[in-house]
């Protein structure tokens, strides 16, 4: 750690925790997307008309959450996405959006630009499942595995750097306490609104991804790092692909030891949330 981040760091060490949550969107619709090709990296498109209307519908459902830090993939259809919701969002005046490549999208190699059939066609071939299959000159899920870890410890160090203040001890310990209070809040138990679990947080993180990096991020959260689970969540939903513009929550429990930022507790609030879209004509 270096500068700004240490600093606060350091200044953090009375309260030792820091709670926050994650949201998690994917970007809306492109053209490839309707089409069911492939785009990963390699193909950098815009979003497609449905995809402009789902990124408005979105940033409409999330308007009156309070993101205190914004996270984004250097692509340009998370790009539009992310845009699209801070404007739409009540709070996010002035918000800095920080544009992330370790959020990029999975790398499909060969397979980028064709259709997902052909994908599908060559995981059969190798009898391999789909989404654990990496095309030549792809990006394995471990290689994603590792980019994720990446960002988390970028978004760790951030979000201690901005939100352990002198003036913000306080604030941050009475969130950690809050965030694992109300047990209906933590079991499952929702409310169906757009702030579900963020009661008493004082830190919320919004990413705009990818659709293949978000299942890799689940596995890992959950896999690697155990977060928990509604008991109620079925795993077939858990580790299913995401809509576009489809909401995952998480709530992040650091203890700041002298390593550095260290989880201690994370939960899943929901997985590929799309309330939203029912009141439009969406093709996933």
């Amino acid at each position: 750690m270096k500068g700004k981040d240490f600093d606060s760091y350091l200044r953090c060490q009375s309260t030792k925790m820091l709670t926050f949550g994650l949201t998690v969107v994917r970007h809306g619709e492109t053209q490839y997307n309707k089409d069911k090709l492939l785009q990963g990296q390699g193909v950098d498109l815009p979003l497609s008309e449905t995809g402009l209307l789902q990124a408005e519908t979105v940033g409409n459902y999330l308007s009156d959450l309070n993101f205190t830090n914004v996270f984004v993939s250097n692509l340009q259809r998370a790009q539009q996405t992310a845009d699209i919701i801070v404007r739409n969002n009540l709070h996010c005046s002035g918000i800095e959006i920080v544009t992330e490549p370790l959020l990029k999208e999975r790398s499909f190699g060969i397979a980028e630009g064709r259709p997902v059939d052909d994908l599908k066609n060559m995981a059969r071939e190798a009898g391999q499942s789909c989404p654990n299959f990496t095309p030549p000159q792809g990006e394995t899920p471990e290689q994603v595995k590792v980019r994720i870890q990446e960002f988390l410890r970028v978004l760790f160090l951030r979000m201690v750097a901005d939100h352990c203040s002198p003036d913000g001890h306080k604030e941050a310990s009475k969130g950690s306490e809050a965030a694992s209070g109300p047990e209906s809040e933590m079991d499952g138990h929702l409310a169906g609104q757009p702030d579900d679990g963020l009661l008493g947080v004082p830190a919320h993180a919004l990413v705009v991804s990818h659709g293949a990096y978000m299942r890799v991020m689940v596995h890992y959260l959950v896999e690697d790092l155990q977060c928990s689970v509604p008991p109620s969540l079925k795993t077939s939903h858990l580790f299913s692909a995401c809509p576009n513009t489809g909401i995952c929550r998480f709530i992040f429990k650091l203890r700041l030891t002298d390593a550095g930022p260290t989880p201690v507790a994370i939960h899943c609030v929901f997985i590929n949330r799309k309330d939203h879209l029912k009141a439009i004509k969406v093709g996933e």
